[in-house]
């Protein structure tokens, strides 16, 4: 009788930031004998590691990990890259296990993986600069009016106030020559792979508890002079994230160091919220507390063994 091959499965763990995805994606990695696949949209950059909580040598030295500090932060690099690499990797990666863990909270980066996402095209980089100076020069407001006559059908569909959804459509527009909504079809590709979705969740008091204990280790851990180290390059989209932009009005003399320190806090809080609604779309996840490594485990290679 021929033998059956294993079915291959990506065994994907979400969450909000601060919750303890790293750690459990180790132990997890551990016990199955298997690679992790980071979709942190931060921790890709080199430069980028006390303000992305990026894996320490020792975790790295515990289970292989990729896509971790593979770009520099100079590097252009979207979802859609994302997608193009990992879906590679796990080709090539899978011939050797039959199970992978994925795991990270950008969730265009994960939803790149598993549901696939539009071929948008890469931005030059002299176009991105010329629109980012216009956006300084004129404002917002100026981008909005382009937008409204490049794509009148996504302006009337982005939020006006998000600043870099706007700017990125009318570059996107810009450099296809065609409305950015034209582009976008939404269409879920399919895998060759199965998937296993994981999302952790916490009471909200707990969850916030532990990002502002994690901030406060972050500046113990010197993020204040990593944020120094780039503060020339504060215009880099790459370092368009919370930790680093709240440093660089700081190093700009408009808030005090304590105010910093609060607004990172806060908008850390805020971004741990839009995760868990974006993540909470996804009808295929299962939810666990992370302290729930044993029935995660289960849960797991039950799926595994279907």
């Amino acid at each position: 009788m021929e033998k059956r091959e294993k079915k291959k499965h990506l065994v994907v763990i979400a969450g909000p930031t601060g919750i303890g995805k790293t750690d459990l994606s180790i132990r997890i990695a551990k016990e199955l004998d298997t690679i992790i696949v980071s979709a942190d949209s931060r921790q890709i950059y080199r430069e980028l590691k006390i303000g992305t909580a990026a894996p320490t040598p020792e975790q790295l030295a515990e289970v292989p990990h990729f896509m971790v500090g593979t770009k520099s932060i100079h590097d252009y690099y979207s979802a859609f890259e994302f997608e193009q690499e990992v879906i590679a990797l796990l080709k090539e990666k899978f011939k050797e296990y039959h199970v992978i863990i994925m795991t990270g909270g950008s969730m265009m980066y994960v939803d790149a993986v598993c549901k696939g996402i539009d071929d948008i095209p890469t931005i030059d980089p002299e176009l991105r600069n010329e629109v980012f100076e216009r956006y300084q020069r004129e404002g917002i407001e100026s981008i909005r009016r382009e937008l409204k006559l490049l794509d009148p059908v996504f302006y009337n569909q982005v939020d006006l106030k998000n600043h870099k959804r706007v700017i990125h459509a009318v570059e996107v527009c810009l450099m296809a020559g065609k409305p950015y909504s034209s582009l976008r079809k939404n269409n879920i590709r399919k895998r060759d792979f199965e998937q296993i979705h994981i999302g952790l969740d916490m009471n909200r008091s707990e969850l916030y508890d532990r990002i502002n204990k994690r901030v406060d280790m972050m500046l113990d851990e010197g993020l204040e002079e990593e944020a120094r180290r780039f503060y020339e390059y504060r215009q880099l989209n790459s370092l368009n994230t919370v930790g680093y932009k709240e440093l660089f009005e700081y190093f700009d003399g408009k808030i005090t160091l304590e105010k910093a320190v609060e607004l990172i806090k806060r908008n850390s809080r805020r971004y741990a919220k839009k995760q868990l609604s974006w993540f909470r779309r996804d009808k295929e996840m299962n939810w666990f507390h992370p302290a729930s490594e044993n029935e995660i485990m289960e849960f797991i290679q039950k799926r595994v063994m279907e």
